[in-house]
């Protein structure tokens, strides 16, 4: 896909996603803590059991550190090991699930980052980087006749705003 094309239609997926916040603010942030919601739910759900598990298996593993002091002193037990990765694992999953509770604040945020780009009518690098954080560009698919060509673009702190989903309740 060439640039030119490629910087047009991010341009005009980021004009319509600014234009239809700047009318729908508020359905905008409620679809979007919904969809935010259901997908960092489930992932923090899990790692809450995990955590868990994790923590569980530490204070297990403490427990028999105390019991077998003796044979760890003669090197024939190695829970070490494995409690200082579970530490750092439980570690890792406390952030993660830190960040799944913030994204809230990612939409505020978002927000108050699309009102300075209403009515943009060129992208240069300094918009592109404050709103989008990956652009995916699908293989081309030839199947139907007409080369086809599908672009995913993530926003910063959002991910994929459901553009298709949003325009559907404006015309309802």
């Amino acid at each position: 896909i060439r640039e030119t094309v490629l910087s047009h239609i991010v341009l005009k997926h980021i004009q319509a996603v600014t234009g239809y916040i700047l009318r729908h603010e508020a359905h905008f942030r409620a679809v979007m803590e919904e969809q935010l919601r259901l997908e960092s739910s489930e992932q923090i759900r899990i790692r809450r059991k995990r955590l868990e598990r994790n923590e569980n298996r530490i204070a297990e593993l403490k427990r028999l550190f105390i019991r077998i002091y003796e044979d760890n002193a003669c090197g024939r037990l190695t829970y070490e090991t494995e409690q200082k990765q579970l530490e750092t694992e439980c570690g890792t999953l406390r952030q993660e699930i830190e960040v799944q509770e913030r994204q809230n604040e990612n939409v505020e945020k978002f927000i108050q980052t699309a009102h300075k780009y209403v009515g943009i009518d060129k992208l240069d690098g300094y918009a592109l980087r404050e709103l989008v954080s990956a652009i995916y560009v699908d293989a081309p698919d030839k199947s139907s006749g007409k080369r086809v060509q599908h672009i995913h673009i993530q926003y910063d702190g959002l991910g994929f705003i459901p553009l298709n989903e949003l325009m559907k309740e404006e015309t309802a």
